[in-house]
């Protein structure tokens, strides 16, 4: 870094010299000692920073002395100086000072503070306590001095003398409002009943908004009812709601519910909003209704759209619930149900038929003739009706992309590439352009054109879309590995065709072929992936027992792999939701932590692990 100043810097002064018949040369040598002089202070702070982050507070000291000597007004300096006398225990050095700062005009009181905390680390609390009774009564002289000594008092975790400072200030200023801050204080202090109260406080009284609060508490409710801090959360919310009855408490406590999993206690809670705000209450049951269908509360999900349905006005909003309740019965594959889910969509589709409003009915009675009826071509006809309707670019995307998905499953791939490629160009920033462009290399890969999937992936790989970068990877290495092991790819050729099988709702063919892999061509690199799909596969198929020898096969065999972390979090996650193991599931967890850190599900196994060892998350 200091090279590159001087180069600068010479540089600099050479062209400076180049005019020195227009401009007095003078003027430019002291401009460029002006330079040179910020130049190396910047370098002393970077420096003095970095020492003192790293722990070398003996050498940290030199550099903020020079700063301190060259800069005395600036504060950052002095304090970074006094921090380093303190860690090196050379406390007459610090009070030394901040007394000097003390006597200066117009000195900060939070100055009184710093002595008395620099008192306390000398164990003399007596001393120390002196100093911070005479900060507060700076505050009774000057309120407005409460936020800043308050927050410097919470800087050393001296929160009752931190309490003090807002309570003076406000009852000195009653225009001064600190009580969000006496609220997070009660919470460090472990007084959670008080906590909840004051935040709640807050709320009713408009002076915070229900996130910001909810954000705050977050940090102290659990997922599990019995936690101590869930039941007292509860019991504040229940006594205000005898004292003062107002929705927002079936606000709160349904938000307690989600946040334990207790999806039909919501329900209750938003079906009493609903009953007083009507209409405008929906969105809320809209959103719990995703989060239920999210968590598999099948059960819960399907009350929640049967009510929408039910009690709505708003058409759009009834078509939403209803698609919904069919999504639900497809989870069940029976023939009955299949036919009264065509009779449902036959009857939708009469009353609205192909409106601008709803033309989310078209596009998912399309995915369902294809997908679930195996019979693309009505859907391929409904998509093209839904092509002629005055729509705007991104509009027309959407439908094309799913009428392309489609032409993939009948294997009509060229027609498919097309108009992958149109919405690529059409949106090219945008998400959907990205998810086109993985798409054509996908149906590449379908088809066997593994070059053309490869070149697309290569340009994925650096897309804005985590998801998107981590699948066009996976896909990339895939190739890339199975193409270099076998000039011939025939295991490569036998997975894409099983994969396409798999996209094609044929989990049963899917499974037979990888297992001709598995058998077939042992000890080859595609042995952990074609692992890894059949597992995927049978959890689909409910076929429990052998996904989990599928996925164990791969963390005990493959455990240095790419696909390592992938097979130890769908484990963790089949232990969790389905096989009900939480300590197997917490081990398969703690092993992406510790082993797979760069690992594109490392955060949300981070968190699942918290949450079944108990913790607090936000």
């Amino acid at each position: 870094m200091g090279q590159f100043f001087i180069i600068a810097l010479t540089s600099t002064f050479y062209i400076l010299c180049i005019f020195e018949k227009k401009t007095p040369l003078r003027l430019f040598l002291f401009i460029f000692i002006c330079l040179c002089s910020q130049s190396l202070v910047s370098q002393e702070d970077f420096l003095a920073k970095q020492y003192f982050e790293d722990g070398d507070f003996d050498k940290a000291v030199v550099f903020y002395e020079k700063l301190v000597a060259k800069n005395p007004m600036r504060t950052d300096y002095v304090e970074g100086l006094v921090a380093c006398y303190q860690q090196l225990e050379q406390y007459d050095k610090s009070e030394a000072i901040l007394l000097k700062l003390l006597n200066q005009r117009n000195a900060y009181p939070t100055i009184l503070i710093e002595l008395g905390y620099n008192h306390t680390l000398q164990e003399q609390p007596q001393k120390a306590s002196e100093y911070y009774e005479q900060a507060l009564a700076k505050i009774e002289e000057n309120p407005n001095y409460g936020y800043g000594m308050g927050l410097r008092f919470q800087k050393y975790t001296l929160l009752n003398y931190a309490l003090q400072a807002f309570s003076i200030a406000m009852e000195k200023n009653p225009r001064l409002d600190y009580n969000f801050q006496k609220a997070r204080i009660y919470g460090e202090q472990g007084d959670i009943e008080r906590m909840y109260q004051s935040y709640l406080n807050l709320i009713s009284d408009g002076k915070a908004s229900q996130a910001n609060v909810l954000r705050n508490i977050s940090d102290f409710i659990g997922s599990e009812p019995d936690n101590p801090n869930n039941v007292k959360f509860k019991k504040v919310v229940l006594q205000n709601a005898q004292k003062k009855p107002d929705v927002l408490w079936n606000q709160l406590l349904s938000w307690l519910f989600v946040q334990q999993k207790q999806y039909k206690s919501a329900f209750n809670q938003e079906k009493a909003i609903y009953k007083r705000g009507g209409e405008m209450a929906l969105q809320r049951l809209q959103g719990l209704g995703k989060i239920t269908l999210d968590n598999k509360d099948l059960s819960t999900a399907r009350d929640i759209y049967g009510y929408i349905a039910q009690n709505s006005a708003d058409e759009v909003i009834v078509l939403d619930a209803k698609l919904n309740l069919i999504q639900i019965d497809l989870q069940d594959p029976d023939k009955k149900i299949l036919e009264n889910v065509g009779n449902t969509f036959k009857d939708l589709m009469a009353i609205h038929g192909y409106d601008m409003e709803t033309l989310q009915l078209p596009i998912a009675y399309a995915k369902f003739l294809t997908f679930n009826m195996d019979n693309p071509q009505p859907g391929i006809e409904i998509l093209q009706k839904c092509l002629q309707l005055p729509l705007n670019n991104y509009g027309k995307s959407y439908i094309k992309s799913t009428l392309a998905d489609i032409l993939v499953y009948d294997q009509r791939f060229n027609q498919a590439l097309i108009y992958f490629s149109q919405i690529q160009k059409d949106l090219k920033n945008d998400v959907l352009g990205q998810e086109a462009r993985f798409k054509v290399a996908q149906t590449s890969f379908y088809k066997g054109d593994f070059d053309w999937a490869l070149t697309q992936l290569k340009v994925l790989r650096g897309s804005t879309s985590q998801l998107i970068a981590n699948d066009a990877m996976q896909l990339s290495l895939l190739i890339s590995d199975n193409s270099l092991e076998d000039s011939t790819q025939t295991a490569l050729k036998k997975y894409a065709r099983a994969d396409f099988l798999a996209y094609q709702n044929k989990k049963k063919e899917a499974v037979g072929l990888l297992e001709d892999i598995l058998q077939n061509h042992k000890g080859e690199k595609i042995e952990d992936e074609a692992l890894l799909k059949q597992a995927e596969i049978l959890t689909q198929l409910k076929d429990y027992e052998k996904a989990e020898f599928n996925y164990l096969k791969i963390v005990t065999f493959y455990p240095h792999d790419i696909l390592a972390d992938d097979a130890n979090f769908a484990l963790a996650e089949l232990y969790r939701n389905v096989l009900d193991q939480p300590d197997k599931a917490k081990a398969h967890y703690e092993k992406i932590i510790y082993n797979y850190q760069d690992s594109y599900y490392f955060p949300q196994a981070r968190r699942n692990f918290r949450q079944l060892r108990g913790d607090s998350i936000n």
